[in-house]
């Protein structure tokens, strides 16, 4: 057992504040990581407020971590992974590694996932606990104290890339230029595709560009949007608000797929026929496999695309996520451990 130094919510809504507990003794395959930087992400202020009351208190979250191998077990020292290494730790802490999901690749589906933050303390932390498969090297050209983003938010984005068969032909629409969006953006320029930004800030519009928007259309005229129609080979929903379905579905190419990765409360109505008639379809995914994190880091770093972040010290976390609540972030807000 071993005392770890942390920032924790003692109850719903509450603001955060230090705390000590006592870490379990490292398993064969786990891997203790020391935190450097932690991103902090709008789902851990959900589970702060515990909006879906589902959380229990205490609660350390963080989920967007980069930081250094500092012990591993008799098991994970046979991966591949070094003491002293950087490594990144997203959503995922811990999957099974024998149900059908993670035999076919796909751990992230695993039907006894463990999640970083959910029943267990995670980054807001001077270390935590994490299975081998979910300590992601960092490669040569990803920069650790920025990197926390692309771990949530970059492989939410990315993992459609890959797993629709996105071309370099294509043409993608995003909604919403955010945390998730402005990288969206960025990989999607990379991959080849035509880019549409759909911005509700008319101020940004220029921003969106320099992301690697083609064009910027508003997302709150709709009127815009008619002539976009039968457009799209993908559309990717980063808000979590809910849209005019019917128009945005209406943009759709044959064969086109309407993506959402914004966590949106309300249900989404849907007529069949627009769905039938351009044999069209509505997806959604979270986070990504783990041999798609790896591509998706060694492809951030070979066409050099980065969160835009904003660093506070974690010491001053309650700074940090009133600025986040504020909306004035832009994008991304990441706390440096200064325990």
């Amino acid at each position: 057992m071993s005392t770890v130094k942390a920032w924790a919510a003692l109850e719903a809504n509450a603001k955060l504040q230090p705390f000590t507990y006592e870490m379990s003794a490292l398993t064969a395959e786990e891997v203790e990581v020391e935190v450097d930087h932690c991103g902090l992400c709008h789902t851990d202020l959900s589970f702060i407020k515990n909006e879906w009351g589902i959380i229990n208190f205490p609660l350390v979250a963080g989920h967007e971590i980069t930081g250094r191998i500092v012990a591993l077990g008799e098991v994970a020292k046979t991966k591949g992974l070094k003491i002293g290494q950087v490594v990144g730790v997203g959503w995922n802490k811990e999957t099974c590694q024998h149900c059908n999901p993670c035999l076919e690749g796909a751990a992230h589906l695993c039907s006894s996932l463990q999640a970083t933050i959910f029943g267990h303390h995670g980054g807001f932390a001077d270390r935590l606990k994490v299975h081998w498969l979910w300590a992601i090297p960092l490669p040569e050209g990803i920069k650790s104290e920025d990197a926390g983003p692309l771990l949530c938010a970059g492989i939410t984005v990315f993992s459609p890339l890959i797993e629709f068969g996105v071309r370099p032909t294509d043409r993608v629409g995003v909604f919403g230029i955010g945390g998730l969006g402005h990288l969206a953006l960025q990989f999607c320029r990379a991959w080849g595709a035509e880019v549409t930004a759909f911005s509700s800030t008319a101020t940004k519009y220029e921003e969106n560009k320099r992301l690697g928007a083609h064009h910027v259309v508003s997302s709150r005229d709709t009127a815009q949007w008619a002539e976009l129609k039968g457009t799209f080979n993908l559309l990717i929903v980063t808000v979590a608000v809910p849209l005019d379905w019917d128009k945005v579905l209406a943009m759709l190419a044959p064969k086109g797929r309407l993506h959402i990765v914004g966590i949106i409360n309300e249900p989404i109505p849907v007529s069949v026929m627009a769905l039938l008639v351009p044999q069209a379809a509505i997806s959604s995914s979270p986070s990504g496999a783990r041999s798609s994190y790896q591509k998706m880091l060694a492809f951030a770093a070979l066409h050099d695309i980065k969160p835009m972040v904003e660093h506070f010290p974690m010491s001053k976390i309650n700074e940090a996520i009133a600025h986040l609540e504020s909306g004035k972030a832009n994008y991304r807000v990441i706390l440096d451990a200064d325990f």
